[in-house]
C-alpha cells in the first residue's frame, strides 16, 4: 500500500511553527501579521475557500480582514479597492479570489496588487523573481506541494517529473520549482498540457506525477509508472444524494485505481488544499517580517 500524503498533517505542523513565530514577532516589534482576502460576488466554492483562509489566520494569531464586493462591481470598482488595500500600512498582504466575473480582467487585477504585497505570488515581478531563483513570494499551491515533498523527504533529485497543466497558478510554476537547483527540486521536468500528443506513454516514465488539469479522475492506473509519487491538485464537486452536503469531491486521480501502483499518493480532499492556505500564511509572514 502506498504512504498517503496527508496535507492536512504537514499543514497542522506548519501552523504550528508559524503561530510561534508570531508569537515572537508580535513580542520583538508589537506587530501582528495582517492578511486580507477580496471575494467578488458570491460563489460557494470561492466563499468556502475564502471562509477556511479565514478560519487558519485565527490559528495562528493573525489580524485578519474580508471584504466582499458584489459580483456586478465595476472594474474600475475593483481597481479602487485594491489600490486602498496596496496604500493600507496597517495590511501586510491580500488576495483576490479568484475566478472572477467574466466582466473583469483578471490580469489586469492581478498586476494591480502590490508587488510586496501579492501573497498570492502570481505577479509577474514575483513570477519573474522565482524564475530567477530570487527571494519572493512563492505561489501558494507550488510553494504547498514543495512543503509536502520535503515533510515526507520524496527523493527529488535525478528523478523525472510530469507536469499535467500549464496554468500560470499551478502546473508552470510547479515546473519550475521542480527543475531549480535546490531541494525538492533538481528534476528533469516535462510540462503536458491539453495538445500533448502520446500523453499516458509520457506519464508513464514519471518517478513524480503533479496533476493539474481540472478534469476529474482524468488520470487512471494505465497512465501510472510502478512506486511513483501522485500529487493530486484537482478539487471537483460531484452531486452525490448520499452525503449530507448533497456532493463529494473529487481530484485530478482516481484514487482507488491508481494508489495501488504508488508509493506515495495524496489524496483529495485531505491533501494538496490544506498546503495551499498555509502557503498563503507563510507568505503572509514573510511580507510581515520585510516590514521590519
Amino acid at each position: 500500500m502506498p504512504t498517503i500524503i496527508s496535507g492536512k498533517d504537514v499543514a497542522d505542523k506548519l501552523k504550528q511553527e508559524i503561530a510561534a513565530e508570531v508569537t515572537q514577532l508580535k513580542d520583538k516589534s508589537g506587530r501582528t501579521p495582517h492578511l486580507a482576502a477580496v471575494l467578488v460576488g458570491n460563489d460557494g466554492a470561492s466563499r468556502t475557500y475564502v471562509n477556511a483562509k479565514v478560519k487558519a489566520c485565527d490559528v495562528v494569531g493573525f489580524k485578519s480582514t474580508l471584504v466582499g464586493l458584489d459580483e456586478n462591481i465595476s472594474e474600475e470598482h475593483l481597481l479602487n479597492e485594491i489600490n486602498k488595500l496596496n496604500n493600507d500600512p496597517d495590511l501586510d498582504g491580500f488576495i483576490v479570489q479568484l475566478p472572477l466575473p467574466k466582466h473583469i480582467d483578471e490580469q489586469k487585477i492581478t498586476e494591480a496588487i502590490a508587488p510586496e504585497k501579492d501573497v498570492d505570488g502570481f505577479h509577474p515581478s514575483n513570477l519573474g523573481k522565482m524564475l530567477l531563483g530570487l527571494p519572493t513570494f512563492l505561489p501558494a499551491t507550488p510553494l504547498g506541494i514543495t512543503e509536502m515533498l520535503k515533510h515526507y523527504e520524496i527523493p527529488t533529485e535525478g528523478n523525472h517529473c510530469v507536469v499535467i497543466g500549464r496554468s500560470h497558478i499551478v502546473g508552470s510554476p510547479m515546473s519550475v520549482l521542480m527543475w531549480q537547483n535546490t531541494y525538492p527540486g533538481n528534476c528533469t521536468v516535462t510540462i503536458t498540457h491539453s495538445k500533448t500528443k502520446n500523453l499516458k506513454e509520457i506519464t508513464q516514465q514519471a518517478d513524480i506525477l503533479i496533476v493539474a488539469l481540472g478534469k476529474p479522475e482524468f488520470v487512471t492506473a494505465d497512465m501510472v509508472k510502478e512506486g511513483a509519487t501522485v500529487i493530486d491538485v484537482g478539487i471537483h464537486r460531484v452531486e452525490d444524494a448520499s452525503k449530507k452536503s448533497g456532493f463529494r469531491l473529487l481530484g485530478d486521480v482516481k484514487f482507488d485505481d491508481v494508489a495501488q501502483k504508488c508509493a506515495y499518493i495524496s489524496p483529495v480532499p485531505g491533501g494538496v488544499g490544506p498546503m495551499t492556505i498555509v502557503s498563503l500564511l507563510k507568505n503572509t509572514l514573510l511580507a510581515a517580517k520585510n516590514k521590519l
